[in-house]
């Protein structure tokens, strides 16, 4: 959907904080639309998928994964950044389903697309369901480390997951919105968008 009105924001000048192996931080200045300008710090990111994978007992796979930012561990959906220079997003999705679940899946469908916090970051997350699983070998060259190893996998009725995020058992913000994202296609099957879409 394009937007209403063209906007009058400028980017009048730019500078590189940090440039770390995921992320960069910087600083932009900008033109605001009722005059004078603004500073902005903006956490360039390179975007993420997520996948609910829902197996044939409409049962949805869960990750427990310690997340060092907010010191707890985390239920969440087999996800992963977009760091594979131009891997396609689905491409990604399917591999980040093979390496941490050991799972491919018949049937893909791109529910979701949002940014995660655009108050301070371009983070785009793109979200999918999965369905028709089956397993696989660990993709070739994969290797587990890091807090992946200490990370378990659950599978869940939809509709108890579903209520563990109103239990607030369930906070990671992607794992919230592919789930009530997926309940509602259950129950009122919206028209969802081609599966390449960005």
């Amino acid at each position: 959907m394009p937007d209403a009105a063209p906007h009058a924001y400028r980017v009048l000048d730019s500078e590189t904080l940090f440039d770390g192996r995921v992320i960069s931080l910087r600083r932009d200045t900008v033109a605001m639309p009722g005059g004078g300008d603004s500073v902005r710090e903006v956490v360039a990111h390179p975007g993420a998928v997520a996948v609910v994978a829902v197996d044939d007992e409409d049962r949805v796979l869960l990750l427990r994964q310690y997340r060092h930012p907010v010191g707890r561990y985390l239920w969440e959906l087999p996800a992963g950044l977009r760091d594979a220079d131009g891997e396609p997003p689905l491409e990604t999705a399917k591999r980040e389903l093979a390496e941490e679940a050991l799972l491919a899946a018949q049937r893909w469908s791109l529910l979701t697309t949002h940014y995660s916090s655009p108050g301070f970051t371009d983070e785009q997350v793109l979200i999918y369901l999965a369905e028709g699983l089956s397993a696989v070998d660990r993709p070739e060259g994969f290797v587990v480390e890091h807090e992946e190893l200490d990370m378990t996998i659950e599978r869940v009725p939809l509709a108890d997951a579903v209520q563990r995020v109103f239990d607030g058992d369930i906070r990671n913000a992607s794992a919230v919105v592919g789930l009530l994202a997926t309940a509602q296609v259950r129950a009122a099957r919206p028209r969802l968008r081609d599966v390449d879409a960005v």
